[in-house]
């Protein structure tokens, strides 16, 4: 075979290629064959008309199409492997000629994986990330507890920012009702900004038994669109008037919220080791994303080519919906559910691909510049720990795993590994700006 090939682009080139007349021959006497089985020519038996009077019927060039179908796959493959070249989309072909008796000549327009040149990416200066659980933290986690577990209590008086209320009422715009706008005996929080803007705040002081006029404005971006930006009155008539009524914060109250326990003081030291584990945990998680993403901006990658951040859209699209397919959702249920659409799914995950593709690419050149291989130990771990998360049997784990992506994954691990681990928090967080703590002067 014969092989050249000619950047065209930062991620483009063409390939030439040729597929040698001993396999073309070949090729079209298996095509012949098959199409000899379904010819009718008279003063022939079906499947027995010879080569030579086809050709004199039909034509050579009658099995050229199918035969460079058959042949044009593993020709294309043998010419990149030639060229050295590392393709990342389906290629556009074309023919230069095609004839008897010599060779099939072909070009290819294709598009190429981007060269990447690293920068640093090991021992990066990162932010230092608090890790300190204080003692407001603890009794703020504690408190909530406590109204996880409250009651509602039907109370007398006027109802207080924080209290449920349970009410009928209807809107209207100019006098006439509109739809959508009317409920009844529904439990609404006042304070949960779970109405629309100015509802809530206009019910702090009823009581169980009055009837209230809500006069408001329905915000510009509202979902209705008749009614975004338009005035509105909501006849509102209150049922009941509910507080909540806390659980006294006891070694009773902590035995029935945790079994673990027995008293008010082990819970707190239970709770202060919970929230120091998670804090922990979200520091190393943005220490990393941090030292991961300056890693991929020290690189230089000249150009992204729009098949690549394309097809991590989709890859990113099917995560998604297998995801919700485990949880028994079907991408017609979730779009219905949410109101959108899978034009509107693509474009959710647009944002990120491009800096997700840029990311790959970085750490599979960190992996190739580190000599970074995975072991058969690594292999067996990463096995296991599959087994583990899908409950799934291990041997069933390795008929279903391809030997190449499986490196491939640990190999970026190790990469990723190479670039947290190494990295350093030395830098001081932003300090907030003047701006801020002048508002919040202000609000003081």
């Amino acid at each position: 075979m014969e092989t050249s090939f000619e950047k065209t682009g930062a991620t483009t080139g063409r390939l030439d290629f040729t597929i040698d007349q001993e396999t073309v021959k070949e090729g079209l006497d298996k095509t012949f064959k098959k199409v000899q089985k379904n010819l009718n020519v008279p003063g022939f038996r079906k499947g027995r008309v010879p080569r030579r009077i086809f050709n004199q019927m039909y034509g050579e060039e009658a099995l050229y199409e199918d035969t460079l179908n058959e042949l044009l796959p593993a020709a294309y493959s043998q010419a990149v492997e030639e060229a050295g070249i590392e393709p990342v989309a389906q290629p556009s072909i074309d023919i230069k000629s095609v004839g008897k008796n010599q060779d099939w000549e072909l070009f290819a327009e294709v598009i190429l994986k981007p060269e990447v040149e690293l920068g640093d990416y090991k021992e990066l200066e990162v932010t230092k990330q608090d890790r300190e659980v204080s003692d407001q933290d603890v009794e703020d986690s504690l408190e909530r507890r406590r109204e996880s577990l409250a009651e509602l209590v039907i109370k007398e008086d006027a109802a207080e920012d924080g209290d449920t209320v349970v009410i009928d009422y209807e809107g209207f715009k100019d006098g006439e009702a509109f739809e959508g706008g009317k409920g009844e005996n529904h439990s609404l929080v006042l304070g949960s900004n779970s109405f629309i803007p100015g509802f809530e705040e206009q019910l702090v002081g009823v009581k169980a038994g009055e009837e209230k006029d809500v006069e408001l404005t329905f915000p510009e971006e509202y979902h209705a669109e008749e009614l975004a930006g338009q005035d509105a009155v909501f006849k509102v008539k209150v049922h009941e008037v509910k507080s909540k009524e806390l659980p006294e914060l006891d070694d009773e109250f902590v035995k029935d919220l945790d079994e673990d326990v027995e008293t008010v003081d082990e819970l707190r030291e239970k709770i202060r080791k919970e929230l120091e584990e998670r804090k922990e945990t979200s520091a190393n998680d943005m220490r990393d994303d941090e030292a991961i993403r300056k890693a991929v901006e020290n690189a230089k990658i000249e150009e992204i080519p729009y098949e690549m951040a394309h097809e991590e859209v989709h890859r990113q699209m099917d995560m998604f919906l297998n995801n919700l397919k485990q949880q028994g959702i079907s991408p017609e249920m979730y779009y219905q559910m949410t109101n959108s659409t899978e034009a509107d799914l693509h474009k959710q995950f647009e944002g990120d691909a491009e800096f997700n593709v840029r990311t790959n690419l970085v750490l599979e050149s960190i992996v190739e510049a580190e000599g970074l291989e995975a072991t058969e130990e690594d292999r067996e771990k990463e096995i296991s720990d599959l087994a583990g998360q899908y409950n799934m049997p291990v041997e069933q784990v390795k008929s279903v795993l391809s030997p190449e992506l499986l490196n491939r994954d640990i190999s970026l691990k190790k990469a990723i590994d190479l670039i947290t681990t190494t990295a350093k928090e030395t830098l001081e967080p932003k300090a907030e700006t003047e701006t801020n703590t002048d508002e919040e002067a202000d609000s003081e």
